[in-house]
């Protein structure tokens, strides 16, 4: 195509990130006459920029000379900033088509992201899952660097083609070498290798987990060192069911966007995340210099395990109520407002102070017990009030450590969180609900299918009048009831399930 000045103009296609979204992005490419020069306009950074003289040598490498002419590639919209080196390959596929060495009608019905090295290879990039589903809706292909196709061919309806090299690019389009369409990555399935038949003793807490499991509840865990809290933590995973293919694309989305899916594959299993108590605002939560997803999106449909917790910066903790209440996060930076999924099954870990040994006063320090109540302050009351089970763990008595491994291990619990999340499923679609666990209904849903019998309502008053329960705290306490319910196969609530659901929202310096 020519344009005014005898130019010539082609245009290829790619995206621009923004949160999970991927924007559709046109790269024009104009080749004028004039003196020899090559512009990149559009709002790109600096590693955008860098993609002139990254094409430049890959031609070179390819022994393709570019013109003495005045080359201009504009990213549409100007307006949206553009950010990263997935540009390189969509950058010279424009180039290609402008020159006439690559036909502009194929170019143009692809959706094409990669970084080239300086002797024509494609390096792989993060975001290839996003990609192609912005390439689905526009009716287009995808073509990516080889290692990137595994992970992008899940998404069906987009034709997947993975290309090593830039020249294997212009075989293809040229139809010397043409590619095979890319095939999805293995399933990966479930780690395994931590049961919960190693934990010995601790059967509230193992029935605490449980019930965390079923119904998506927060859990506060609060107990000296060595009582098993983090050991309880690193088995939630194991009893928890698989994701389904919804679930398990929308995590993925966001692990492809922080470049940690392993090989194109898809994981089935519920991510489990554990950030050190030092991590950063920007690590938990999201940000840095691009807004990148943070610890909390990591573990979309999973689990957030914060060991340590009062150790969190106080900053950090309280960003956290926002996201737990509405299942997503806003990370507002100078250059970036990005929103991020997050709902996750938040489950933290306290000593009841500084030592660990407030319960024991042989060993307790000499500050005992108002080092408890400075310790456990620093969780502020409407971040605790966000937990719907708060369990005291206790030490492990020395005679428990030489009993036999438990009959019941983490497959039997497993089978049984599993039947419970399906009771829920099947009532959630008779309403035509979209929630999945009994932790995301409120309202009058909440009221219509987790309303306790008359005995168990009498109780939960007494008890809300009794400790002075939040709105929160009370409708927390029918969540967890309703769940309790499910586990038991029950149809309603009563007050049995009432009772030992108030009886982990009441622990003592909690």
């Amino acid at each position: 195509m020519l344009d005014g000045s005898g130019g010539m103009l082609a245009a290829a296609y790619t995206v621009a990130f923004d949160g999970i979204e991927a924007r559709p992005v046109e790269v024009q490419c104009a080749v004028s006459p004039g003196l020899p020069h090559f512009a990149i306009v559009g709002l790109p950074d600096k590693a955008v920029s860098e993609a002139r003289e990254r094409v430049r040598a890959a031609l070179g490498s390819m022994a393709i000379a570019l013109p003495s002419k005045k080359i201009t590639v504009n990213l549409s919209p100007a307006d949206l900033p553009k950010e990263g080196s997935h540009f390189d390959l969509p950058i010279a596929l424009a180039l290609l088509a402008a020159i006439e060495i690559l036909p502009r009608e194929e170019v143009a019905q692809v959706v094409a992201l990669g970084e080239l090295s300086l002797d024509g290879k494609l390096v792989p990039v993060n975001g290839a899952l996003p990609a192609a589903m912005a390439a689905a809706e526009q009716e287009r292909r995808l073509l990516c660097p080889r290692a990137c196709g595994a992970e992008a061919a899940w998404v069906g309806a987009a034709e997947v083609i993975a290309a090593p090299s830039l020249a294997a690019v212009i075989r293809h389009y040229t139809g010397e070498a043409p590619i095979e369409p890319s095939q999805p990555g293995e399933v990966q399935g479930h780690a395994g290798g931590k049961d919960l038949r190693d934990v010995k003793g601790q059967e509230r807490a193992k029935r605490a987990l449980e019930i965390a499991a079923a119904g998506r509840h927060h859990l506060l865990m609060v107990g000296p060192p060595g009582s098993g809290k983090s050991m309880l933590a690193a088995r939630l995973p194991g009893i928890l069911p698989p994701l389904t293919p919804r679930e398990a694309l929308a995590t993925s989305t966001v692990h492809s966007l922080a470049g940690l899916l392993k090989e194109g594959g898809i994981s089935r299993e519920a991510p489990y995340r554990a950030p050190h108590h030092t991590a950063s605002m920007a690590a938990v939560v999201g940000g840095g210099r691009q807004a990148r997803p943070g610890e909390v999106s990591l573990a979309h449909n999973g689990v957030l395990f914060m060991d340590e917790f009062p150790e969190f910066p106080r900053t950090v903790l309280e960003t956290l109520r926002q996201p737990i209440e509405t299942g997503e996060i806003m990370v507002s930076r100078v250059n970036a407002h990005v929103a991020y999924p997050c709902r996750f099954m938040l489950v933290a870990a306290a000593n009841p102070c500084r030592c660990g040994h407030l319960t024991d006063p042989a060993r307790a320090c000499s500050r005992a017990p108002n080092c408890g109540e400075d310790y456990l302050g620093r969780i502020s009351g409407p971040l605790l009030d966000r937990f719907d089970l708060r369990l005291e763990v206790p030490p492990v008595a020395y005679t428990d450590l030489d009993l036999p491994a438990a009959a019941e291990g983490s497959a039997e619990v497993a089978a049984r969180v599993a039947a419970a999340r399906a009771v829920q499923r099947a009532r959630f679609e008779a309403l035509g609900v979209e929630a999945t666990t009994n932790a995301d209904i409120e309202g009058e849903l909440l009221d219509e299918i987790a309303r306790p019998d008359a005995e168990g309502m009498a109780l939960l008053q007494q008890v809300a009048e009794r400790f002075g329960l939040s709105a929160r705290g009370y409708h927390r306490v029918m969540r967890v009831a309703r769940t309790i319910a499910d586990l038991d196969g029950s149809a309603g609530v009563a007050r049995p399930h009432v009772a030992e659901a108030v009886s982990y929202r009441l622990v003592k310096g909690a």
